[in-house]
Order: C-alpha cells, then sequence, then structure tokens
C-alpha cells in the first residue's frame, strides 16, 4: 500500500479491517432510553457520531502509528495489542487467489526467462519462442491442459499457436522475476513466484489463478496496500510482523482446496510486484521471519485502521477488548468523525419499517464512550420493528465503525 486507498486497507481509505470473526464479548444493556433510544418521526436528516474505523480487533494501524510516534517499537506495539502471543518464526510459501483472474485460461507476456512447468511431471520448459507476444495455459478438447503462444500483432481470438501439452496442471514463472499477467479485459499486473492455472476440484474444466509465492514477496505486496508505507518505521515494522502472521495462520487454516488465502480485504489485501516500496520493504527485511504465536502455533491477529480509543474483543483470548491510549494522535483524522444520513436513506435500506419513527440501540460492548460498539439495535416506523445487528447497521449505512451514536438537528 503505497498510496492512501479506498475501502481495501489503510492505504486506501485506511482499511475496514480483516479477517471477519464474532465476536465472543459478552453484550451490555444500552445505557438509558434516555440516551440510546431517540423519537426521529418527521425528521428529514439525522447526524451520526463514530469513533474508530473498522471492527477494532487486534491491533489498531493508526494507533501504532500514534504509538511509534511516542517512542514505543515495533515489538513493544506488538505487545500491547497482542497480549499473551509470543515471539515466533514463520516462512515458506503461500499459495494466493487472484480474484480478477478466475476465468478458463491463464495469460501471461513474453519475457525473458519465462517458463512453464509441467505439475504432473516436474519437467520445466524455457519459453523461447521468436516473436511471442503472449503465452497461455488453457485447457483442451481432451481435457489436458496445452500450452499455445500469441505472435505479436495476431488477435487473440484466433491466432494462438500450439506449443505443447502437459500432463497436468501448468505454472508459468521466470526464477522470481516479475511476469506479467494479463487480465480479462487487457489490464495487466505482475507477480512473483508462480502463477498456476489451477482446477478448484481435481478434474474440474474450470481453473482460477493461483499465485504461489515466497511469504515475505507476498509481504511485499501487502504491507503498503494495509499501511502507508512512508509512516513511522516502527509502526510499518509492527505491520510486517502482524501481516506475517496472519498470513500464516491463514496458510494454517486454507480458504479452498486450491489456495490458502485471497487478495482482497476478505483476508488481506494484495498487489503483487507493482505493489512494492522500498520503504516497506525495508520494514520487511528488518523484522524478517518474525511472527507472533500462541502454542506454538500462528496467532489470528486481526488489525484495522483505527479502534477509536478501544480495542474489541475477538474470538480468541489474546484479541483483547482494552483502552488504547496510542489510537487518538493528531494524524488520525478516523478517531472520531462525524456523518449525517436522511431517514430516507434508512428507510430504503430497510423497507420494512415503512416511515421511521425511532431508533433504539438494544446493547452495546460496554467499552468506552456511549457504552461501547452496537451490538444491536431495533428500527420502528408505521410498518413495524426492525432488529439488525451492529454489523448490520454499519455497512447497510456505510458507516466507518458499530461504535456510533445518534444525534437529531
Amino acid at each position: 500500500m503505497s498510496p492512501l486507498r479506498g475501502a481495501a486497507g489503510l492505504a486506501a481509505v485506511l482499511a475496514l479491517g480483516l479477517g471477519v470473526s464474532l465476536s465472543s464479548a459478552p453484550t451490555v444493556a444500552a445505557a438509558g432510553a434516555d440516551r440510546d433510544r431517540w423519537d426521529v418521526a418527521g425528521e428529514p436528516s439525522i447526524r451520526i457520531l463514530g469513533r474508530g474505523f473498522g471492527h477494532g480487533r487486534g491491533m489498531s494501524q493508526h494507533g501504532a502509528e500514534g504509538a511509534a510516534r511516542a517512542g514505543l517499537s515495533a515489538e513493544e506495539i506488538l505487545d500491547f495489542y497482542y497480549p499473551r502471543t509470543d515471539d515466533g518464526r514463520a516462512a515458506g510459501r503461500i499459495s494466493v487467489l487472484i480474484s480478477a483472474d478466475t476465468t478458463d485460461d491463464l495469460v501471461v507476456r513474453a519475457r525473458p526467462g519465462l517458463r512453464v512447468r509441467d505439475l504432473a511431471s516436474g519437467t520445466v520448459t524455457a519459453l523461447e519462442e521468436e516473436g511471442a507476444a503472449l503465452w497461455r495455459v488453457r485447457r483442451d478438447h481432451t481435457g489436458r491442459d496445452r500450452v499455445s503462444w500469441l505472435p505479436s500483432g495476431a488477435a487473440q481470438d484466433g491466432g494462438w499457436r500450439k506449443h505443447l501439452v502437459l500432463q497436468g496442471e501448468g505454472a508459468f514463472d521466470a526464477r522470481n522475476a516479475p511476469v506479467t499477467l494479463v487480465l480479462p479485459g487487457g489490464a495487466e499486473r505482475n507477480y512473483r513466484g508462480r502463477l498456476h492455472a489451477a482446477a478448484p476440484t481435481p478434474g474440474s474444466p474450470a481453473r482460477d489463478t493461483v499465485n504461489r509465492v515466497r511469504l515475505e514477496d507476498y509481504l511485499r505486496g501487502v504491507v503498503p496496500l494495509e499501511m502507508p508505507a512512508l509512516w513511522s518505521p516502527a509502526a510499518v515494522q509492527a505491520q510486517s510482523v502482524a501481516a506475517r502472521t496472519y498470513a500464516a495462520y491463514e496458510r494454517a487454516h486454507p480458504r479452498a482446496q486450491h489456495y490458502q488465502v485471497c487478495d482482497t480485504t476478505s483476508c488481506q489485501v494484495y498487489g503483487g510486484a507493482d505493489a512494492e516500496h522500498p520503504a516497506s520493504d525495508a520494514a520487511i527485511r528488518a523484522t524478517k521471519g518474525q511472527a507472533r504465536i500462541v502454542d506454538g502455533e500462528p496467532a489470528f491477529t486481526q488489525f484495522s485502521a483505527s479502534s477509536g480509543g478501544w480495542t474489541s474483543q475477538g474470538s480468541v483470548d489474546y484479541l483483547v477488548a482494552q483502552e488504547d491510549p496510542y489510537d487518538g494522535y493528531d494524524g488520525n483524522t478516523v478517531h472520531s468523525w462525524s456523518v449525517t444520513v436522511t431517514d430516507d436513506r434508512i428507510e430504503s435500506t430497510w423497507p420494512k419499517v415503512g416511515d421511521l419513527r425511532s431508533v433504539e440501540v438494544l446493547s452495546r460492548d460496554g467499552n468506552g464512550q456511549w457504552g461501547g460498539r452496537i451490538r444491536s439495535l431495533r428500527l420502528t416506523g408505521s410498518g413495524g420493528s426492525v432488529t439488525v445487528t451492529g454489523d448490520a447497521f454499519r455497512f447497510g449505512l456505510g458507516l466507518r465503525s458499530t461504535w456510533v451514536t445518534l444525534r437529531l438537528p
């Protein structure tokens, strides 16, 4: 994440947060009808005050930056946000689904050193056809994967020339130099490691593009998309360890048979070699192999953009709810925030309510201002009442977090 980006991490809009899980924290009743029930009948709009950005579990990325500015080291930052975890190691490779390329072929741009590996026989073939612009792996009418090449200037809809037929599935690489993947529609992205045309299930004619890559190189495509690379070195180093650990945890709990982790905010945002940045590369090198473990296994190191001043209890005991003194540093624009929504917006999102008349918070987590993050609330109108979770309310209205309260004009 070099540039600040939108809803895909801290370098975009500041990560909405990773690794969704159900909280095990007990809920508490709302703070009282005088504060958590609002009669909104006839009000054209409602002002929502909020704190933080994301689910709030584990490390606050803004908090990590605030802690670094306060003089904490990367290890001290990790100790604070992941108590009861120990120092450990993580290495090896990881398989990443390239979500933008799930068509039935794999197309890459010709380059010096390009090779194709037959994953059944282990045979590696150099791809040096003179005049080739593109190379492709695609299942043919016999059910075998065929490698073809396209001459420069030829049309993709009929100009492919057969090169060889594989015994198994095929994977392109250039000895870890970036290989350019051509996506459906013509966009291109560069990836280190192998690009594999993988069947989702044995014998399936479908193919997904999966990037099999060294864990350290994977991080080079993750860290600058999850935190601005030019933030304080200690913060970026803490992010590197958290991201490495999260990847190792996901690898131990793979998402599918043919890949271990995805490349979106549902896992960690991964942009391949195009995302690499010298500053985050330095942080990754400085923490090479470092991870957080619990009972000898990688910890579930969730993180989000901003805790708002209080972290949220997660699904494991080391993702604790605790006051966060570092999140409120001067540069954190999402520590506290406000937004105005119209009653029409709420009514169109939950049409069963009819004409909205009242909003009532039923339970909160009990931590921090206003009683903390909303667990559930009730919307009541002319059509009846609808009870929704705090997460449903947040995502339905596009709010930054569930730690909110209301104000009427």
